[in-house]
């Protein structure tokens, strides 16, 4: 197969902002519905959803290969990560309409084995023009080497600790959370949901808690240190499986004019780690004013 005929490949989709959609979300994450209507950050990856029949998925729950994705010939897919701008806000109402593009191909030979590297670039807009751009990294993997579960990897040697100023949250997400966070995003990837799967066949060491939801979390904790700025760049990187019902500490604190964020497990090994970046519009300012 050559995935390099892939690159270039491009898909066009539309969908509405529903303010129910974003109140649902809002209560499954515990936290306020925006008063001006306005969707945050990162909650774009509840649009644009591709539902499928049951004959059209694959045995790990996502749609069957090919189409606009390559056809890779490995069988797991992880979400490695993305770089965000945040150009303008979406608003309940509004039709965005995103255009998709397969940015690179790469073949990787990594500590698991072969990887295939896939970059897809999403270019959101609406009336009002251009609001988000991303880069997306879909990373796909060998199957692990026997049909037993994994055991749990001996934990790692401990991260440089956070400043002491850091922001420090504790958070346990449970099979309730990864239910409703699934449902939301139309993500039917079994390792999120179906425990026997996640284990015999990935080699996970229990239910698998969404890269996306992390980066969520760790973007409402980056609000928390914004001073009222409008977030204007996010960049997250998927190092280690967290684990569902096992508590996570979310570490947040400003470096510069960034905020450095990261989600660590049970065992303190850095499962995701991010960076957000702020526009300069000081507190009480309307965007786009002088």
């Amino acid at each position: 197969m050559n995935y390099a005929d892939y690159v270039g490949k491009s898909e066009r989709r539309e969908a509405v902002v529903r303010a129910e959609a974003i109140e649902r979300l809002a209560a499954t994450l515990q936290c306020p519905v925006p008063a001006d209507g306005a969707l945050p950050p990162l909650w774009h990856w509840m649009l644009f959803q591709d539902w499928k029949t049951p004959p059209e998925l694959g045995k790990d729950g996502h749609p069957v290969r090919g189409g606009f994705l390559p056809p890779v010939d490995l069988p797991r897919r992880v979400w490695g990560g993305s770089r965000i701008v945040f150009h303008a806000k979406l608003y309940a109402g509004d039709t965005a309409t995103r255009v998709s593009t397969v940015g690179s191909v790469e073949e990787r030979a990594g500590s698991t084995g072969r990887l295939v590297l896939v970059t897809i670039k999403h270019s959101i807009s609406a009336v009002s023009g251009l609001v988000i751009s991303e880069e997306q990294d879909l990373v796909y993997c060998e199957a692990i080497k026997s049909q037993s579960p994994c055991k749990r990897e001996a934990p790692a040697p401990s991260p440089a600790p956070a400043p002491a100023e850091a922001t420090t949250l504790i958070v346990v997400p449970d099979s309730t959370l990864l239910f409703r966070f699934s449902a939301l995003t139309g993500n039917a990837h079994r390792i999120h949901y179906d425990e026997r799967y996640a284990r015999q066949e990935e080699g996970y060491a229990g239910i698998v808690v969404h890269g996306p939801l992390q980066a969520i979390l760790l973007s409402n904790l980056a609000a928390r240190l914004s001073d009222g700025r409008r977030l204007a760049g996010f960049r997250h990187r998927g190092h280690q499986p967290l684990i569902a019902g096992e508590p996570l500490q979310m570490e947040g604190w400003r470096e510069g004019a960034a905020v450095k964020l990261r989600i660590r497990d049970r065992d303190g090994r850095i499962c995701t780690s991010a960076e957000a970046t702020f526009d300069h519009v000081p507190p009480g300012s309307k965007e786009g004013s002088p």
